[in-house]
């Protein structure tokens, strides 16, 4: 256990919340908060839907390989090299999500997808979760079926190449960290 001074953290109360940016992927809050001692405070919060990502474990002849995609990102104007993922849509569930996001992005589909968990991406302006699955001996046996605006390449990566160089490069993406790290945990206990 952490050791504190007795005075922990506890929830605020919402006093007031008013939309004030509202896009496709988010919406932006204006909140005014009650503390527990009763001081108070005005914070932004972004309403965002949760995203679902899956860590596709291949094997193939030359040893365990990772099945990834790389695409532009807007934000940090770089490509980024990922595991397939994206938007839970409305009355999905996240596994259905992750099933889906892998067929429409790779073309290549599972019988095996398992939960690894489930994370904030930044609880301190974000109110959305993201959901993290494995696939298992997935196969390709569908057409892609990309979005709109996306141009998605997707590549088999060895899983030991994608583990030494996350952090780097292209492997950058905060939450695909997150995502390797749970997907591993998850397969090192079913002793894949």
């Amino acid at each position: 256990m952490i050791a504190g001074d007795g005075n922990g953290a506890r929830k605020w109360r919402t006093l007031t919340s008013r939309k004030v940016y509202q896009c496709n992927v988010f919406s932006v809050f204006e909140r005014e908060s009650e503390g527990p001692d009763g001081r108070r405070g005005h914070f932004s919060v972004l309403e965002a839907k949760d995203w679902a990502v899956v860590v596709p474990y291949v094997k193939t002849a030359a040893g365990l390989s990772f099945l990834m995609v790389r695409q532009y990102r807007h934000g940090a104007d770089e490509v980024s090299l990922e595991f397939p993922g994206g938007v839970i849509e409305p009355g999905e569930e996240p596994e259905a999500a992750a099933a889906r996001e892998l067929a429409e992005e790779t073309g290549w589909v599972s019988n095996r997808i398992l939960r690894a968990g489930k994370v904030f991406p930044n609880p301190a302006i974000q109110d959305n979760y993201f959901h993290i699955f494995v696939a298992l001996d997935p196969e390709p046996a569908v057409d892609r079926n990309l979005d709109e605006n996306e141009i998605i390449d997707a590549h088999l990566v060895p899983a030991d190449e994608i583990r030494q160089g996350m952090g780097e490069g292209e492997l950058t993406h905060a939450l695909m960290v997150t995502a390797l790290h749970l997907a591993d945990k998850l397969v090192a206990s079913l002793g894949e």
